[in-house]
């Protein structure tokens, strides 16, 4: 069974930072695109940033020049650098990733259990 494990959430002043992880454990066999989610109160769950088997990342625009993902493929985990921190980032932060446990099943998705993140002064 693949799990996803967020770390790092809490509350912060705008324009502070805070460095997400997220490992991922379980049978795996192989680990394609990660990313980060983020869901408001009152507001659908969107895309923050992600990245692919060979680095190659996204942002939302809003996060542009802020936001900052990273993965370690040897440790099985992605990171989120977030810098300069505004009340509007304010939301639970997802993990996701497509996962393929073995050789015998096709990759899915994966989610983690969400961690708090609070901008506010």
């Amino acid at each position: 069974q693949v799990q996803l494990v967020e770390s790092g959430g809490g509350l912060v002043q705008p324009g502070e930072s805070l460095r997400l992880s997220c490992a991922a454990s379980g049978i795996i066999f192989r680990i394609d695109t990660m990313g980060w989610y983020r869901q408001a109160p009152g507001k659908q769950r969107e895309l923050v940033a992600s990245i692919t088997s060979g680095n190659v990342t996204d942002y939302a625009d809003s996060v542009k020049g802020r936001f900052t993902i990273s993965r370690d493929n040897a440790k099985k985990m992605v990171y989120v650098q977030m810098n300069s921190l505004e009340p509007e980032d304010t939301a639970v932060y997802y993990c996701n990733a497509v996962i393929r446990s073995t050789i015998l099943v096709p990759s899915r998705a994966y989610w983690g259990q969400g961690t708090q993140v609070t901008v506010s002064s």
